[in-house]
């Protein structure tokens, strides 16, 4: 895939002729890349991009299943289209993304409100599905693939900066934790051949960005093997790194049983790796770890960090936690908030075990932990958590960052702000900086969600 004046134009979303489309995406950024991929074979089949609804001739929703008030809220949505629907009889709405995958006879039958529906291994076949959906027959497509990567698709960017970017090295999840329904909605795992993420990586610096986000459930067991040898995660990261110092990147998800040295020691070999590694915890319960199938113990986990600490002392180290899993007791929540403590996490995804159906956990286990109490649990969870970045906030005053610029500030028009290699927001005054500059900020202030500075030559 070479750089050239039709890669340049896909990078940002087309105009043409052709009908108009809108899509909503929720969830991860997975999602959002995803959405990236579609709107590139869906342009290239004539489609026009419009962030108009009102004027969409097809509006597509890139859906999540890993909570249950995520897909409530998509339902919700769904209902709310009626109206254009209404206005529009020729409209057409498609589903698309886990939901459609986990919900695709509900999807086609409820109130007839959807057109097509599409899994994320079918969005090749979008084409063909909207064309059927156009004369007057539901479309679904929701087979999963072995294979599938998208791996020579430049996605059209969405984005609004021009600065960060994501690229999926991987699709799908072997780990099959008990209470995740990714692998039944994205299938088994499988890696992208490394030369098309380089050219995707190159084609990004070449248009101005100057950062990417390698995306995956779990980037830690990327392994591309060919006849020129064998690639792993780290391999990857260092290759990606090397197309230009300026470039900065980023990774996620890292799963804690697949985290080595190896990965640590290439980040530390080169600076514009950020130092920010997200680790998600899930509990600090050893025995909760067992049921949830995370294949590691509280103390593996610890390790883990302690060695990104030796090798990485700069680095943040963000999480993700559930409270409330099955059976889980006050001793277990005392754990997951001592665990906290002991490994100070800058800021942390918190959530309500939220059961999902036909996983492990729903086949095996009663969800039997009172709402009241997740959501006590879960309070206390997030009080920890502001304290703790609160601290790490702290830390920072009084220190000099690189700050690559992201965007104008959202509370006043003269000051901009970006993110520092640890992930971190920083706001500062503009002076003559631009969108995409690197500037070096000392820390003046900060918030539990934000830091304040001075920019400094």
């Amino acid at each position: 895939m070479n750089f050239d004046a039709a890669n340049i134009r896909r990078l940002r979303p087309l105009t043409g002729d052709g009908l108009q489309l809108y899509i909503e995406t929720y969830g991860c950024q997975m999602n959002v890349n995803d959405s990236e991929v579609v709107l590139s074979i869906l342009q290239n089949e004539g489609y026009r991009y419009t962030e108009d609804i009102a004027a969409a001739d097809v509006i597509l929703v890139n859906t999540c299943s890993i909570r249950d008030n995520a897909e409530q809220r998509i339902w919700g949505r769904l209902n709310e289209f009626k109206a254009y629907k209404k206005k529009k009889r020729s409209l057409m709405v498609g589903v698309i993304g886990c939901m459609a995958e986990r919900l695709r006879e509900q999807l086609i039958e409820r109130e007839r409100l959807v057109d097509v529906v599409a899994g994320p291994d079918a969005y090749r076949d979008l084409p063909r599905l909207l064309r059927q959906a156009r004369e007057g027959a539901r479309s679904v497509n929701v087979l999963l693939s072995q294979e599938e990567t998208y791996a020579e698709i430049t996605p059209v960017r969405t984005d609004k900066n021009g600065v960060s970017a994501f690229i999926s090295i991987m699709r799908g999840c072997n780990n099959m934790c008990s209470y995740c329904v990714v692998p039944y909605t994205r299938g088994a795992e499988r890696s992208r051949d490394p030369e098309t993420i380089l050219a995707e990586a190159r084609d990004l610096f070449a248009a101005g960005y100057r950062e990417v986000t390698l995306l995956g459930q779990n980037v830690n067991s990327y392994r591309w093997q060919s006849e020129r040898g064998t690639t792993d995660f780290a391999g990857l990261l260092e290759a990606v790194a090397g197309i230009d110092p300026l470039l900065r990147v980023r990774f996620s998800t890292s799963h804690p049983k697949d985290l080595g040295d190896d990965v640590l020691e290439a980040m530390a070999r080169h600076s514009n790796i950020c130092r920010a590694i997200h680790l998600p915890a899930q509990s600090g319960s050893t025995r909760m770890l067992e049921l949830m199938n995370r294949k590691y113990t509280r103390e593996w986990y610890l390790e883990r960090i302690a060695a990104i600490r030796r090798i990485l002392p700069d680095c943040a180290i963000s999480t993700d936690l559930i409270a409330g899993f099955c059976t889980e007791t006050e001793e277990d929540h005392r754990q997951t908030l001592s665990l906290m403590e002991e490994v100070g996490y800058e800021f942390a995804f918190m959530f309500k075990y939220s059961e999902r159906p036909n996983t492990k956990a729903a086949r095996h286990w009663t969800d039997d932990v009172p709402d009241a109490v997740k959501t006590a649990r879960l309070t206390q969870i997030i009080e920890l958590q502001n304290e703790l970045s609160l601290r790490s906030n702290r830390r920072d005053v009084g220190k000099v960052f690189e700050v690559l610029v992201e965007g104008e500030s959202k509370r006043r028009s003269d000051q901009l702000f970006g993110r520092t290699s640890q992930n971190k927001v920083v706001v500062f005054d503009r002076g003559d900086r631009r969108v995409g500059d690197y500037v070096r900020v000392r820390i003046a202030d900060c918030t539990s969600a934000t830091l304040t500075g001075e920019a400094v030559e």
